[in-house]
């Protein structure tokens, strides 16, 4: 029953504590909430998204969490409702010992933009812990000549429960001997004392066995007992005394183990064994007896382990001293521990990407990390800084929290990785620092179009090029990585000719290889301007464009083409015409070829392969002029047979040949007459010539008529021309000569006349 309604009570304050919760996280600052302890776990402390205005979902989306330093986690957040739950049982007493307040601090972390929130809940104590002795017996002895009033300690009594819920109260078993009484220390501990209200009778009564109970303030109260076993003593008139009541020493905390701290000192005046005095601890803890040890016999005080000042910065000690029949005396020690700087400031990183793009703007945050140091004073002031030249700054945030934000634009293509230290450096003396390495990778955007080594290109292919050949191979670099630095060829459309680009060339789009698509002929075309495209794969992507100017490169693949004389449509082969009167030298006709080739596969060179009459006819080698060589003979051949062969000078060289035929007489009446004496051949071949021939000596004698009658009359008006410019005053000096002089040197009017004829053909020249 008394259990059921403890449980009732217990219910009523954790409604009430909920509702100071709400009220006290209204704050302008900090969130505040108020909690009893020992809540189950899940139980409700106060609704974080109502106070910090959000939405429910808004914490999960935003990615809330709590964070706090260097201890177990005792809340966690209900992403379902908003609300700030516990994450187990919360004991006060094992957090803040006998503290009046007990607060637990945190941060609400919103991992999008990196902001705090400070949170501070306050546990409150509930009467969950009864008044303990530190021990269920106790034996005190007073001598029997003790005097009425006279106080005697009694064992010591820890509650760790504070305000009302502590000890109140202590109530001693019905005796007509003792009664109880309450002291209370500075600070605010109180231990009990037994006071002798009658004179004790060893004689009569040599033990008194008593019942102490400890009572606390709390709703329910709760209690502890512990038995007194009194000894009536003989007569021992002196107690043993300390020098002083209290003892302070100060000791730094880094005292070597077993160094002596002081050494108290009680004194008694009596004499023998009532003299002899030891010492030794009570009301001390367990932790404190493993720090500490006393000497009974001396009472130096000496360290027994390592001291902390993080750990404890101060210590009471309770030494009593007594003597062999039992009297006593106490002194308290208070030991205060110095600061020493041994410990090492400590950097932790709570948020942080490992990786940031490179078009991210100044001012980003990079990592969100707390700088903390355990010891005190300027020994716990700690800076924070990170190494010059870097992009990058720290900004101080709440709770000695640093963001680490960039100040300039990134480029990964100067720098892809920055390893940034960050040092964290007290104040001691000396300073003791710690180094914290950052190690964030710069992620590549596509700010980088693909570049040519050269602004244009010239590629010389031959002519009659392979199908399909490779021609030219271009690269484009892009300083970018992966996709943003895979770069593709593409030719930009254009025509050659009124024929497309792409019907002659193509590019390999991966790797830039151009391929001739036809055979190229020098004769066709002689160069082509292309342009090359390289664009990357990133998003969007970019590009750049370069000339290409593909130049053909000619071979000797034509024969020389021979333009005169040139071949008759009708079969006949043409005569040209010799005076037996010729000088040496005499120019009989001229050997006209061309070769479309260029350069050396062009230059052309004009021999004399065959003729009838060796000797008899030259051919110039630059110009091909056939002339007679020595002066004509009457034993010389009416018809010479020339055979002429016109050579490039290519690798390998081409060449072609031409059969000139050449009649030989002073006059046409002589070519006639000489014609006469000629014999039919036997071959059909000179049948058909010797027709011809007379065919055309008989066109060629109408036709010289006309001419002679025509350049007469051409004569005569050239003469009245010159007669009427001289009397004019107007010469031809100013004229060029090349505008009457053919590229070889003869006049225009020395152009050989050609004829046909079905037996016999004859070619003369007028001057």
């Amino acid at each position: 029953m008394a259990a059921l309604q403890r449980r009732r009570h217990h219910s009523g304050l954790v409604v009430l504590f909920l509702l100071l919760g709400r009220l006290c996280g209204v704050g302008a600052g900090h969130i505040r909430y108020s909690v009893p302890e020992e809540l189950d776990k899940g139980s409700f402390v106060g609704n974080i998204a109502s106070d910090l205005g959000l939405e429910p979902q808004e914490l999960t989306e935003r990615g809330a969490r709590i964070v706090s330093r260097g201890r177990t986690q005792l809340f966690a957040l209900n992403p379902g409702s908003g609300s700030l739950v516990t994450a187990g049982r919360i004991d006060r007493e094992e957090l803040c010992a006998q503290s009046a307040r007990c607060l637990v601090s945190f941060n609400i972390l919103f991992e999008d933009k990196l902001n705090l929130y400070p949170v501070e809940v306050e546990i409150i104590d509930i009467n969950d812990n009864a008044p303990v002795f530190s021990s269920e017996e106790l034996e005190v002895k007073i001598p029997e000549n003790a005097a009425p009033s006279s106080r005697f300690p009694l064992i010591e009594v820890y509650d760790p429960d504070v305000g009302m819920n502590n000890l109140q109260s202590f109530k001693l078993s019905a005796n007509s001997h003792f009664s109880v009484n309450v002291q209370s220390e500075a600070n605010g501990r109180k231990y009990p004392e037994l006071v002798l209200e009658n004179a004790l009778d060893r004689e009569g009564e040599a033990i008194h066995r008593l019942v102490l109970t400890a009572i606390d303030g709390g709703v329910p109260a709760r209690s502890g007992m512990a038995r007194i076993l009194v000894t009536v003593l003989d007569v021992n008139d002196n107690a043993p005394v300390f020098t002083q009541p209290v003892y302070h020493v100060s000791v730094p905390e880094n005292l070597p183990v077993g160094t002596p701290v002081l050494s108290v000192n009680a004194t008694d005046q009596d004499e023998g064994v009532h003299a002899e005095v030891t010492y030794s601890f009570v009301k001390i803890t367990e932790k404190i007896s493993k720090i500490f040890c006393l000497n009974v016999l001396t009472g130096e005080i000496s360290t027994s382990a390592n001291l902390d000042y993080e750990d404890s910065s101060f210590y009471e000690l309770d030494v009593e001293a007594r003597d062999q029949p039992g009297l006593q005396d106490r002194a308290k020690v208070l030991i205060t521990i110095l600061d020493v700087n041994d410990n090492i400031p400590e950097v932790v990183v709570t948020s942080g990407s490992r990786s940031v793009a490179e078009s991210t703007p100044p001012g980003t945050v990079i990592a969100l990390f707390q700088v903390h140091d355990r010891d005190s004073g300027l020994n716990g002031l700690v800076t924070c800084s990170i190494s010059k030249g870097l992009p990058f700054q720290l900004e101080k945030s709440v709770d000695n929290y640093y963001r680490l934000v960039t100040n300039k634009v990134l480029d990964r293509e100067q720098v892809p990785l920055y390893n940034i230290t960050v040092m964290a450096m007290d104040k001691g003396m000396p300073p003791l620092s710690t180094e914290m390495l950052i190690t964030l990778n710069v992620a590549d955007t596509n700010d980088n179009p693909p570049a040519f080594s050269h602004s244009s290109y010239s590629v010389y292919v031959p002519e009659n090029n392979p199908r399909g050949a490779s021609i030219f191979s271009l690269t484009a670099h892009d300083p970018d990585s992966d996709e943003n630095a895979q770069v593709t060829y593409t030719l930009v459309e254009d025509t050659i000719q009124g024929v497309p680009l792409s019907s002659y060339v193509s590019i390999n789009s991966d790797t830039g290889v151009l391929y001739a698509l036809c055979s190229f002929n020098y004769e066709q075309f002689r160069d082509l301007e292309l342009t090359v495209t390289a664009h990357d794969s990133g998003d969007p992507p970019l590009s750049s464009n370069v000339s290409l100017s593909i130049f053909v490169l000619d071979q000797n693949d034509n024969t020389p083409e021979i333009l005169y004389p040139a071949f008759p449509t009708d079969g006949s082969t043409g005569v040209e015409l010799a005076p037996r009167s010729a000088e040496p030298g005499y120019l009989v006709t001229k050997v006209v070829a061309v070769d479309r080739d260029s350069g050396q596969n062009a230059w052309l060179s004009y021999r004399l392969l065959k003729a009838s009459e060796p000797g008899l006819f030259s051919v110039g080698l630059h110009t091909g002029e056939v002339r007679t060589a020595r002066a004509l003979l009457d034993r010389d051949a009416l018809k010479q047979s020339l055979v002429v062969v016109v050579q490039d000078h290519g690798r390998p060289p081409l060449s072609a040949t031409v059969t000139l035929t050449v009649a030989v007489a002073d006059s046409i009446p002589d070519v006639l007459a000489d014609l006469s004496s000629l014999q039919p051949s036997a071959d059909p071949e000179d049948s058909d010539l010797t027709l011809y021939l007379v065919v055309a000596v008989a066109v060629v004698s109408c036709i010289f008529l006309a001419f002679v009658i025509m350049l007469m009359a051409l004569r005569l008006r050239r003469w009245h021309t010159s007669r009427l410019l001289h009397a004019s005053g107007v010469g031809l000096a100013g004229v060029p000569t090349s505008h009457f002089v053919g590229v070889d040197g003869c006049g225009l009017s020395c152009r050989p006349i050609r004829m046909r004829s079905p037996s016999l053909q004859t070619q003369g020249r007028v001057t």
